[in-house]
């Protein structure tokens, strides 16, 4: 299979499944460990209702080779991304595939008009719902670049977001210059934070020798059946 064309996608229109665990466990509650009370879970249940209607899923993709490899700095189309100890996570990439994710702002927007309403513990719970649900997106995307990964029999590495461990937040700028969030309307403030604020930026790579974490727990989601290089059994999906 041939690679996709180097530049940007928008892909909308997604048939996005939030995962409950995810919201929950922003609410504080353990997977496996912790029940919410009927009361909660009547509350969870209007509040996804509420999101699933709110939320634009949208994200915005792209594919580039890797035109340098020094140390921990990759450049591709004229973008250079240092991440600490990344020659060592992943190994030889041959290239990277950036995305920008968000679900809008309107459920932001009404989670405001809650609390401005002091109706809290709804607008709490919705808060939730929004970050569980671009949590997902973000997995979906994932799941997407693993699939097209592996067509070109390549490894596809796990996500990681500028501001997470220890790469720096600023080269958020320079994620944008390689995916721009702008086409789906996410930008970024002076601090390098986006909004929408549910918003998540990735970057994974790919290579025919590149590694991929025994931890992430991208597999248990995975709709591919029959990946070859699946590492967990699939518990659930994202994808409706």
């Amino acid at each position: 299979m041939t690679a996709p064309s180097d530049a940007p996608r928008v892909l909308a229109d997604i048939a996005l499944e939030i995962d409950p665990d995810e919201v929950l466990r922003f609410q504080g509650y353990k997977r496996g460990a912790d029940v919410p009370s009927r009361e909660v879970r009547a509350l969870f249940d209007e509040a996804m209702a509420l999101g699933r209607r709110l939320m634009e899923p949208r994200a915005v993709v792209r594919w580039a080779p890797v035109t340098r490899r020094e140390g921990d700095t990759l450049e591709a189309a004229g973008v250079a991304l240092t991440i600490p100890a990344i020659e060592r996570a992943w190994g030889p990439v041959a290239e990277l595939a950036a995305a920008v994710c968000t679900i809008g702002d309107q459920l932001e927007r009404r989670g405001a008009e809650l609390w401005e309403a002091r109706e809290l513990p709804l607008a709490v719970m919705l808060d939730s719902v929004g970050s569980g649900a671009v949590e997902s997106l973000a997995e979906y995307v994932n799941d997407m670049l693993c699939q097209e990964g592996i067509r070109r029999r390549l490894q596809v590495t796990n996500r990681i977001s500028p501001g997470y461990g220890p790469w720096d937040v600023t080269q958020q700028r320079e994620l944008f210059r390689l995916c721009p969030g702008e086409e789906i309307g996410v930008r970024l403030n002076a601090s390098c934070f986006m909004t929408p604020v549910k918003s998540i930026s990735l970057l994974a790579g790919a290579g025919v020798a590149a590694r991929v974490d025994h931890y992430f727990s991208q597999c248990a989601r995975c709709w591919m059946r029959d990946c070859a290089y699946r590492r967990a059994p699939a518990l659930k999906t994202v994808h409706r």
